[in-house]
């Protein structure tokens, strides 16, 4: 194992890290960008909506997924794209991999908020 940095150290630099790829993600991932404007602007139905806490949580949940789908799918993506331009079986496989778990967030979020959104 790597010597490193252990307890509330290594927790800060982890949060350093974490809120450095946030920044990259915002500036440089359209998709990201557009992901959390709509967080934003559904926000205040998972405030103002009559609904119970675990349909609110539900769809908090199906909505973060996603972002978090998105973040890791551009994670995939960079890494892909710094091994080189050239096409590659495999590496078109893991972006479209990736892309495929966007999709099925994005089907997911919707399924769920529809669902609970209807029976208002």
């Amino acid at each position: 194992m790597k010597p490193g940095k252990t307890g509330v150290i290594r927790i800060l630099h982890a949060t350093r890290y974490s809120i450095k790829g946030l920044k990259a993600a915002w500036l440089f991932e359209a998709a990201f960008r557009q992901e959390v404007l709509l967080f934003i602007l559904l926000a205040p139905i998972l405030v103002l909506a009559p609904l119970a806490l675990a349909e609110r949580l539900l769809m908090f949940l199906s909505l973060s997924g996603l972002l978090i789908t998105e973040l890791l799918n551009s994670a995939v993506e960079a890494v892909v794209d710094r091994i080189g331009a050239d096409f590659h079986e495999l590496s078109a496989r893991a972006k479209d991999i990736a892309s495929a778990a966007v999709f099925l967030a994005i089907i997911q979020f919707i399924i769920v908020w529809a669902a609970l959104l209807c029976q208002l």
